[in-house]
């Protein structure tokens, strides 16, 4: 199989690239050479925001495109077109966000849309955004447009922060927020398995929807912390919190407290997704200890500094508040 990444370099994009290579696929990464992509990887250069800047893939013949776009729609519909002769299907990594709200639990990719356009620029906010990739992917290629809608993604290689953020405050020990209710169901997807899944189904012509992330439940909020604090080498103490405890002091879920969000219509919509239909067509999510265990070791393989994405903001409790919650 000859695939051609764009991007590649980073977090998902690299993950892609990384098992196409495992596979002996022939791999081409395009990119703007900010990052060094794998070994054994071919590069092309180029910005999809600048005139001209996909001139690199102005020849050439792919079997499988992966996108991972998710800024200005209208680079997504660039590319799609301009490779819609030349590339036999297309997968773009898009995101459980392009459901509108509430969604119910359990509902599945038939959940009503956001509204997008493929034509919109860096204006579009990031669910209007992604939707709009979607119609761009799907505009050009037809049913031979996969479209990965991703829900929470973890693992080695995070470059926006959760699940390193947790693993760096375990390994800090001493008292640590923990956010409750202990058994409150997480639902997300390694990295690993997302990259998995997406050359699985695009080699097999899948095409349209899928929500791509593990059953509700797949692991609990227990599960992940303790997890983090076992393999920091168990100096962190969790102090288990009730959610109106954590609200009350102005601690934002998510951001405040990375992959957590209290019981409630917010955790519907990120934690009890449908997810059937993936499920059907072959998608596996190994269990959360590997994830936490190896996105751990990758961290310190990087001498416990994970990189960040500029165009995100940091997440993360302050340790003042995170003492001043603890004591009550």
């Amino acid at each position: 199989m000859r695939l051609l990444m764009l991007g590649g370099t980073e977090f998902v994009g690299r993950a892609v690239t990384d098992e196409a290579l495992a596979r002996g696929w022939e791999v081409t990464v395009f990119h703007r050479g900010r990052h060094e992509p794998p070994p054994g990887a071919r590069a092309l250069h180029g910005d999809r925001t600048a005139d001209g800047g996909l001139a690199a893939l102005a020849h050439g013949t792919w079997d499988l495109v992966v996108d991972t776009w998710s800024a200005a729609p209208s680079a997504v519909r660039d590319a799609a077109r301009l490779l819609a002769g030349r590339a036999g299907h297309y997968a773009y990594v898009s995101s459980g966000s392009v459901y509108r709200h509430p969604r119910p639990a359990g509902l599945g990719e038939s959940a009503p849309l956001v509204d997008g356009s493929p034509d919109a620029g860096d204006e579009a906010p990031y669910a209007q955004a992604k939707r709009g990739g979607e119609l761009a992917a799907t505009a050009a290629f037809g049913d031979r447009a996969l479209l990965v809608r991703a829900g929470l993604i973890l693992g080695p290689g995070e470059n926006i922060g959760r699940l390193p953020w947790w693993l760096l405050r375990m390994a800090r020990g001493g008292p640590v927020l923990a956010p409750g209710p202990r058994d409150l169901g997480l639902q997300y997807i390694d990295v690993r398995d997302l990259a998995a899944w997406t050359l699985d189904a695009a080699a097999r012509g899948l095409g349209g929807p899928y929500n791509l992330i593990s059953r509700p439940g797949h692991a609990t909020t227990g599960d992940l912390l303790e997890s983090c604090a076992r393999v920091t080498g168990g100096v962190a103490q969790l102090r288990w919190t009730a959610p109106e405890t954590i609200l009350a002091a102005s601690i934002e879920p998510w951001s405040h407290l990375p992959v957590w969000v209290p019981p409630g219509e917010q955790h519907v919509t990120l934690h009890q997704g449908g997810v059937d239909k993936a499920f059907a067509a072959g998608l596996h999510c190994r269990p959360v200890e590997r994830t936490v265990a190896d996105t751990w070791a990758w961290l310190q393989s990087l001498g416990g500094i994970p990189p960040h994405r500029p165009d995100r903001p940091p997440v993360g409790l302050d340790p003042e508040v995170e003492a001043r919650t603890l004591r009550g």
